[in-house]
């Protein structure tokens, strides 16, 4: 391990005093590559300016890219945001709804309760009125079997009479 980190080492000192021209990249790719390539020696000043200058404007791309991602992911949150408030809404309303469902529903079964109730009174009247109407039935027959008698009592006494 330590032998490769050492030959890495040696490689790296190789090209910063012996640079080759990178070989020239695509336009797109251009763009996203950061050179670090040596420069030739014009001075420790220079080189570390340039240095200086290619991380400042990473760090930049990389500020900017932070800033996009994070404007991103506020409109996203925005977004969820509106729309949970939008599905609390609907909620609200279908849970509204629910309930005035059940009080329509619980008023109609009331309503329908009392209308039994009067019509179970109704029936029991009307059971009163029957059972009283055979009563009387039975008493104006029992009238007219004991009037019969007697008249056939009359009839009787006036054919004896008369024969």
């Amino acid at each position: 391990m330590a032998y490769r980190a050492n030959q890495q080492l040696r490689e790296d000192i190789w090209d910063y005093r012996y640079p080759s021209a990178p070989a020239p990249l695509p336009d797109e790719e251009e763009e996203k590559v950061v050179n670090f390539a040596r420069q030739p020696a014009k001075g420790p000043g220079t080189t570390a300016l340039s240095l200086m200058q290619q991380a400042t404007e990473m760090f930049e791309g990389i500020e900017n890219q932070a800033r996009e991602t994070e404007a991103r992911a506020q409109s996203l949150c925005k977004s969820a945001t509106e729309r949970l408030r939008l599905a609390e809404k609907q909620r609200d309303a279908s849970e509204r709804a629910r309930r005035e469902l059940i009080n329509d529903f619980n008023a109609r079964l009331e309503e329908m309760a009392k209308a039994m109730q009067r019509a179970e009174k109704r029936i029991v009247s009307a059971e009163d009125h029957a059972i009283g109407a055979e009563f009387r039935a039975q008493a104006a027959e029992a009238q007219l079997h004991k009037a019969n008698r007697e008249l056939a009592a009359i009839e009787d006494m006036i054919r004896k009479r008369l024969v």
